[in-house]
């Protein structure tokens, strides 16, 4: 039996503290290929997935090879319950 092992990477696209912090650029790519590239190179985790509400998000986590398979609905990427 293989065992799968899934890496759920969460992306809010509505930032309150630096709007787009995902998707801007840290020494050459985007914040989220970094962490996108470390799940990739992990040989335990079979699967990198990208969960988050903007599709601008969602298009640089699939360039980067994570699967964005949805966008999720403006209720589950709240921050709090002050949203």
């Amino acid at each position: 039996m293989t065992r799968e092992i899934l890496a759920v990477i969460p992306a809010r696209g509505g930032s309150k503290g630096m709007p787009g912090k995902n998707i801007l650029p840290l020494a050459g790519k985007p914040l989220i290929g970094w962490t996108i590239e470390a799940s990739l190179a992990c040989p335990a985790i079979t699967r990198t997935l990208v969960t988050t509400d903007s599709q601008e998000i969602a298009d640089v986590a699939r360039q980067f090879g994570a699967e964005a398979p949805f966008l999720r609905p403006p209720l589950l990427s709240l921050s709090g319950p002050c949203d």
